[in-house]
C-alpha cells in the first residue's frame, strides 16, 4: 500500500485551477522539516501537493503560505532535466488534508 502522511507548512499561496474537463485541482507545496540540522539551520524536504473537486477548493479557501497542513495520500516520484543535472520532485495526491 502506498499511503504517505506529511505534517509541514505551505510554502506559498495554493493555486486552484480548472481542468478542460471542469474538475477543479488545487497545487501547492508543502515543507517538511528534517530532525537533523545543518549549522542551526533545519533541512527540509518538498512535496508537491495535488488536491482534486471539493477538497481542492477548501485547499484553495482556507489554506495561504506559511499554513500547517497535514496531508495523507500516495507518494509517487517524478524525474526531469533541470541545468542538464537530473533532479527528482515527490508528489502527493491528496486524499485528506
Amino acid at each position: 500500500m502506498n499511503k504517505l502522511t506529511i505534517i509541514g507548512n505551505l510554502t506559498k499561496d495554493p493555486e486552484l485551477r480548472t481542468t478542460t474537463g471542469g474538475v477543479s485541482v488545487c497545487d501547492f507545496t508543502v515543507a517538511v522539516n528534517r530532525r537533523k540540522k545543518i549549522e542551526g539551520q533545519p533541512e527540509a524536504d518538498f512535496f508537491r501537493v495535488s488536491a482534486w473537486r471539493q477538497l481542492g477548493e477548501n485547499c484553495a479557501k482556507f489554506l495561504g503560505k506559511g499554513s500547517k497542513v497535514s496531508v495523507v495520500g500516495p507518494v509517487s516520484v517524478r524525474t526531469y532535466q533541470s541545468n542538464e543535472e537530473t533532479r527528482a520532485s515527490l508528489e502527493v495526491v491528496a486524499e485528506d488534508v
